[in-house]
């Protein structure tokens, strides 16, 4: 007798930011989940939203957030608000107990993510955030040679870019350029990957101190436009990252080990969606007369079915189930890695208002 296939989780969105179009295809793509409400402060733009996006016929369009939230037939919501308004709705739907998919950067500092995470926690709701790329499978190809103690060795510098420039009209009106919106600009932005690559190399060990750099750009309204950082270690290995709202497009982590090197060009959205593509260096040397090295480096390709984000999707969706079906606990993984990560975007936002000082990073 063919078993039932799992009941699809069914998601409602809060807001129609352009990154929902993404990630409503995304749920839309993944074998176990769908969209039953969309809510907007414009009731007709969430009809547009979800005539534009292909949602299902049932799904409902409400001109609130509330309505989503009091919708009994929503299990989860993905949330891609401002960061400022992060905090009141992604707290209040999991006391609504719907579990929560936050956009980053999650919050404006750890003290409001400790809110939101102890709110799920309470509420027995799984917590995750939209960092795409954690869920691409190349991430766990590139981790199985970083912990591999005869090709890469011991970590001993990570590096990290993340910049785009989209131009006068995004510096102008994109939320993420508003201090009332998202006052972290590109620290939040472009420096969340920047700072998870970093941590994800390191096996999310902190670093003992965070020291920006001096080299800060600012908009007129005092939001940061482009920094970077150096994070120190107890152990002498040695992180820096760059990030930026007025440079090309560059997606860049580099891994340096006693006996190995990693590099990928495109970690954040892979220039292709079906595949994701990393170089790696393996106890190299130089060739005889130094005319060259030995051996080769490497270049693999990982292929998926699904783009990363419909994996995040996927694999959200799973862990809703468990709680739902079975009575699974929650993966509280998810939330410990989004503040450790929000612990370093905290301390470099510091070392930048201190004059640049090292800042030590305190759990």
């Amino acid at each position: 007798m063919a078993t039932e296939p799992p009941r699809r989780i069914r998601f409602g969105i809060l807001g129609c930011a352009n990154i929902a179009r993404k990630v409503s295809r995304a749920i839309l793509l993944s074998p176990n989940s769908t969209i039953v409400a969309i809510g907007s402060r414009s009731l007709d733009k969430a009809i547009a939203f979800a005539k534009e996006n292909d949602y299902p016929a049932s799904a409902k369009a409400y001109g609130s957030y509330d309505a989503v939230l009091d919708d009994p037939n929503v299990d989860a919501v993905y949330i891609p608000l401002p960061t400022s308004l992060h905090l009141q709705w992604a707290v209040l739907a999991a006391r609504k107990k719907k579990h929560v998919l936050l956009e980053k950067p999650v919050a404006l500092n750890v003290g409001e993510l400790d809110k939101i995470v102890e709110a799920c926690e309470s509420s027995g709701v799984q917590y995750m955030d939209a960092t795409m790329w954690m869920h691409h499978p190349r991430t766990a190809e590139m981790k199985e040679f970083l912990s591999d103690s005869l090709r890469f060795g011991q970590l001993k510098a990570v590096h990290s870019i993340f910049s785009y420039n989209s131009g006068t009209d995004f510096l102008t009106n994109d939320i993420r350029v508003k201090p009332d919106l998202d006052a972290l600009g590109a620290l939040g932005d472009t420096g969340w990957y920047c700072i998870r690559a970093i941590l994800w190399a390191s096996d999310y060990q902190l670093p003992k101190t965070v020291t920006a750099f001096s080299n800060v750009e600012y908009n007129e309204s005092g939001v940061i436009l482009s920094c970077g950082a150096s994070l120190q270690f107890r152990d002498n290995k040695l992180a820096t990252f760059y990030c930026s709202f007025l440079s090309n497009l560059t997606m860049e982590i580099s891994v340096l080990g006693s006996n190995g090197f990693l590099r990928v060009h495109d970690f954040v959205i892979p220039f292709q969606e079906n595949v994701g593509p990393f170089n790696v260096n393996a106890n190299t040397k130089f060739a005889e007369l130094s005319i060259g090295i030995e051996p080769a480096p490497t270049e693999y390709s990982i292929e998926t079915d699904l783009p990363q984000e419909a994996l995040m999707v996927k694999e959200f969706a799973s862990l809703v189930g468990e709680i739902k079906e079975n009575g699974s606990q929650t993966e509280k993984k998810w939330g410990e890695i989004s503040r450790k990560t929000q612990l370093v975007v905290d301390a470099v936002k510091a070392s930048i208002e201190k004059g640049f000082e090292p800042i030590e990073v305190i759990v």
